[in-house]
């Protein structure tokens, strides 16, 4: 049963741990002059968001193991929903990246983050995860696959403590190798920022359009059985 729930929620994980932003966000964190402070409280904040998503999911669509109840089929209805709504923002994100000839530029959120702190660390790491938009369906997309394997008890705690892990695993890992990879981390890391600044709107557009894809087809199916 454990393996059959991380197994349903993998794929959306993967997706939010790949999420340029917060790679990016920890990354100009941990280069700031107070980053051995503030990345770890980057990392926090993040780990802190997505667990607080999933509890709050949990809370909202906890009936869904059951095929006929209420609570199923408005999960496959915002499973449709979302799922339509990821597929057109991928195609946007590709197409506008594409059409774009200009080179990437740093948001201002981010050219701001050298002079983040403490607090503002935890904060946006919290935000990141628990108020964007995208994150949060892909939590919700994570945790609601979970359910409906039909989890309970330890075997459902455990596999969303997986889901927090892998949806962390990338910032987590990042701070990880900042404290204790020396130089040659930071230079690893500052190709990783850049790459994904550079080639954030295909990355995105991809991730999308499979992920949306595979949970509008969960929702017709599920509205379907």
């Amino acid at each position: 049963m454990l393996g059959e729930a991380i197994g349903s929620m993998l794929p959306a994980a993967l997706a939010v741990a790949l999420s340029p932003f917060p790679i990016i966000g920890v990354v100009l964190i941990l280069s700031s002059r107070n980053g051995p402070r503030n990345g770890p409280l980057f990392a926090i904040g993040w780990t802190a968001g997505l667990a607080i998503v999933a509890g709050i999911t949990l809370l909202l669509f906890g009936g869904a193991d059951d095929s006929e109840s209420n609570t199923a089929t408005v999960v496959d209805l915002l499973r449709i929903a979302a799922g339509g709504a990821l597929i057109v923002l991928g195609f946007r994100k590709g197409i506008g990246g594409l059409r774009s000839d200009a080179a990437p530029k740093t948001p201002g959120w981010m050219a701001s983050l050298n002079d983040a702190s403490g607090p503002r660390s935890f904060g946006l790491g919290l935000l990141l995860a628990g108020a964007n938009p995208k994150s949060v369906v892909l939590a919700a997309a994570s945790v609601t696959s979970i359910i409906e394997t039909g989890a309970h008890g330890a075997t459902l705690v455990l596999a969303i403590g997986a889901f927090v892990l892998i949806g962390s695993c990338s910032v987590v890992g990042a701070v990880l190798a900042k404290q204790f990879g020396g130089e040659r981390a930071t230079a690893f890391l500052d190709g990783i920022r850049g790459f994904m600044l550079a080639n954030n709107a295909v990355i995105m557009a991809v991730v999308f359009v499979i992920l949306g894809a595979k949970i509008l087809g969960d929702g017709i199916s599920g509205l379907g059985s």
